[in-house]
């Protein structure tokens, strides 16, 4: 493409509102359409934006613009960008690329037969920690990965958790613990460059956690990871009792990690050390330092997500102008997101090893062409798996009439 401004259509005005905000010159980006369901929301946003807005997709894809930004429901992505893709769009997707395999396929081939470029808007790799890990992989000062740990574990108050799942049929009310696993995995998919290939899970069901809540998944999991390059990386997540935010990789000369402590992001310092036989002229044995921005700092410190926000919205203009797919293209996007659809089948099975294609070839990745496996209500139906390994749950009335008055007084009017 030219230096043109890149004309952008956001679909989804709650969690949207971030990428809508970020779609500014700065980035080479103007916002021009808005698109939801929730008509109240939409034309509030509409207007503070001063942008056309639209309740049906269809008509949304036909405005003039270059590029799609999806950030509705976690579990409709694919077939959205599919139909962007298809209607000469580029696309970029927050969170999941796919929930079934069978998406997965016809995601790829999408982004193959059209050429428009795809990428997954994963924005914890690019917190100023875990860029500056990043760094320090490139670098070679901790040599090749052998272990890495992840953790994205976010609970929550039961009634903001209502408040954010508005709806019996909310996805997040029915969400399996493994499904939400790119935030603890994407960081180190991008630090060490690696992807996996098999894939070992077990699921945390607590009863007590989901009480008083319209909840059907377990709580948490742990997601073992067989890498590419013979790694096993270790995912924990995903609503347990205790925030945690937190990255480490050892690797054949050193580790680094980002230093735990109060808050979200704990004090957001890293740290890199060595065992004395590893060490070479000029390295420190162990450092712990405050990592800075490799650039636009003052930008990135505006945004949300530990100012990933800013970064999803950079690299995805940065790819439409270049014409070459961002690092995370649609089949690391794929990759990582059939991460949690094949532990969950494995957690189902009590830890059974789970074997994942290479998306990058249609020999291998189209056995799983009709692939349809999917916990949504939906898409419920014989052979379909429940969203607990304690099978299908249902929530207790006492909460779900609690949920409705919550819904209610946020102008959730559906059921």
């Amino acid at each position: 493409m030219s230096d043109d401004v890149i004309r952008v259509g956001v679909i989804g005005v709650g969690r949207g509102e971030s990428f809508a905000r970020g779609a500014t010159e700065t980035v080479g980006m103007k916002l021009v359409a808005l698109c939801d369901t929730w008509e109240e929301r939409l034309h509030e946003a509409g207007q503070r934006h001063g942008v056309s807005v639209y309740t049906e997709y269809q008509e949304f894809l036909e405005h003039d613009m270059d590029a799609v930004i999806l950030a509705n429901y976690f579990h409709q992505h694919a077939p959205f960008a599919i139909q962007a893709l298809e209607a000469g769009k580029h696309v970029m997707s927050e969170t999941a690329s796919n929930t079934t395999l069978a998406e997965g396929v016809a995601l790829c081939r999408a982004v193959e037969r059209t050429g428009r470029v795809y990428m997954l808007a994963e924005n914890y790799p690019y917190t100023v920690f875990n860029q500056e890990m990043r760094r320090v992989y490139r670098s070679g000062e901790i040599g090749e990965a052998l272990y890495a740990e992840g953790e994205y574990n976010h609970p929550m108050a039961k009634d903001s958790r209502l408040r954010l799942a508005p709806g019996v049929n909310h996805w997040r009310n029915w969400i399996p613990s493994t499904y939400y696993c790119t935030h603890a995995l994407a960081p180190l998919v991008t630090i060490t460059e690696t992807m996996p290939v098999r894939v070992n899970a077990l699921s945390i069901a607590c009863p007590e956690v989901n009480r008083g809540t319209t909840r059907r998944g377990d709580p948490g999991s742990v997601i073992l990871c067989r890498m590419d390059n013979g790694a096993v990386f270790r995912l924990m997540g995903l609503g347990l009792p205790g925030h945690s935010n937190w990255y480490r990789v050892h690797g054949t000369q050193g580790a680094m990690e980002i230093t735990r402590g109060p808050g979200y992001f704990g004090p957001g310092q890293v740290r890199v050390w060595h065992d004395e036989w590893h060490m070479q002229p000029g390295w420190v044995r162990d450092r712990v330092y405050t990592p800075e921005w490799p650039e636009h700092g003052d930008l990135a410190e505006q945004a949300g997500h530990g100012g990933g926000d800013f970064w999803t919205n950079l690299h995805f203009a940065q790819a439409i102008r270049s014409g070459e797919q961002p690092f995370l293209n649609v089949y690391r996007g794929v990759a990582m997101s059939s991460v949690g659809i094949l532990a969950w089948k494995s957690a189902l099975q009590e830890g059974a090893p789970m074997e994942m294609p290479d998306w990058t070839n249609e020999a291998s990745r189209a056995a799983y062409a009709d692939d349809h496996w999917s916990p949504w209500p939906e898409h419920a139906g014989p052979g379909q798996p429940p969203s607990s390994i304690l099978g299908r749950l249902e929530p207790e009335p006492e909460a779900l009439e609690h949920a409705r008055r919550v819904w209610a007084e946020m102008g959730y009017r559906g059921e």
